[in-house]
């Protein structure tokens, strides 16, 4: 167990049987005398993929999640949802884009990486690598000059996510995106 103060971005937790995680924590620490200090942390659902904000004494103690992670590959998208391939055991599974979230707008074909999260065996979510590499599908034309300051500007990606990338980048080029905030991190090769 442990307490909540010790909580921190990328934690998994356990409350009332369904494994959560950390996406953010901030401490507020009281103003007044003989109150705690407080734990406010932005939690999502593994098993249904909900975020919400949660708050927690400082004291609080919690159960750190028993997971599993396992090497999948991701296969095709559907009416059932996405599918993924368990590399170790082979085993196929699906999950929506509501358990999904996010995460579904970096997910290609031959995505290496990517772990699926097993709690108490049943598959709940994954967890993508840290980057993925990914071809600007449309953005507007390059910018001449755009190198000297810092311009962004919107670019669709392949997947239909929408990040900021620089001026001077292209429909057709090949960019790194961080996946953890969904922001542009260097352009790639093809």
């Amino acid at each position: 167990m442990i307490t909540a103060n010790e909580f921190k971005r990328g934690l998994r937790i356990e409350i009332d049987g369904d494994p959560y995680l950390v996406m953010a924590v901030q401490v507020q620490s009281p103003s007044a005398r003989g109150a705690s200090t407080l734990v406010k942390a932005k939690v999502r659902n593994l098993r249904s993929g909900n975020v919400f904000d949660r708050t927690f004494k400082a004291s609080d103690k919690v159960i750190e999640a028993q997971l599993e992670l396992r090497p999948v590959q991701y296969l095709y998208r559907d009416d059932d949802g996405y599918h993924f391939m368990d590399t170790a055991s082979y085993e196929q599974f699906a999950l929506s884009a509501d358990a999904l979230g996010d995460d579904a707008g970096y997910l290609i074909e031959g995505l290496a990486g990517t772990r699926s999260v097993v709690f108490k065996g049943s598959v709940m979510n994954i967890e993508l690598p840290q980057s993925v590499v990914l071809r600007i599908r449309e953005t507007d034309p390059a910018v001449k000059g755009a190198t000297a300051h810092a311009q962004t500007k919107p670019a669709t990606l392949e997947t239909g996510l929408v990040i900021q990338v620089p001026a001077y980048l292209e429909s057709g080029d090949v960019v790194q995106v961080d996946t953890a905030e969904a922001r542009f991190m260097a352009r790639a090769k093809a």
